[in-house]
């Protein structure tokens, strides 16, 4: 059984990379009438599982809004162990509800911010980065507490911030 379910999977996030990069995609309810189209019925939930782990995220669309894209095959793609190797140059990371910030060690910063845009979570708007301070935009302000977990969790600064 657990055989079938990885091949169920694997031919999804196929037909996901396939309409990712044959069309437009907005949103992720357009993506899953899509699938639901070509026979596949998921959840919100098991199609952002996938999207995360095909490593697409929203770009701004040619004419305007945001559509998906996948990272470019051969690309260098920076894991979790990248932004974990980084941990002697974060001091710790806080937000105010709205905006995260990543303290470094002097002239660390420009490093982490690279590495944060590089992994291109799903919670990044954007980053700005000082000598030895990142300021993370999250998606929205509201997740801002969300996305410090996150950090700290990738970051292991947890325990300090």
């Amino acid at each position: 059984m657990r055989a079938r379910e990885e091949q169920t999977t694997e031919a999804r996030r196929q037909a996901i990379r396939r309409l990712i990069q044959g069309r437009k995609v907005a949103t992720q309810e357009d993506l899953r009438a899509l699938l639901a189209s070509q026979g596949f019925d998921v959840t919100q939930g098991t199609l952002s599982r996938d999207l995360a782990r095909l490593g697409a995220r929203r770009a701004p669309g040619a004419e305007g809004g945001t559509v998906y894209e996948l990272p470019v095959e051969g690309a260098p793609a920076v894991t979790n162990g990248l932004l974990e190797a980084l941990d002697p140059l974060v001091r710790g990371v806080r937000d105010n509800g709205a905006l995260v910030v990543v303290h470094t060690t002097p002239g660390a910063a420009q490093a982490v911010a690279l590495a944060l845009d590089q992994a291109r979570l799903p919670e990044v708007l954007g980053t700005i980065a000082g000598d030895d301070t990142v300021f993370v935009a999250p998606v929205q302000a509201a997740s801002a507490s969300r996305l410090t977990r996150v950090l700290q969790g990738l970051l292991r600064k947890g325990r300090r911030s």
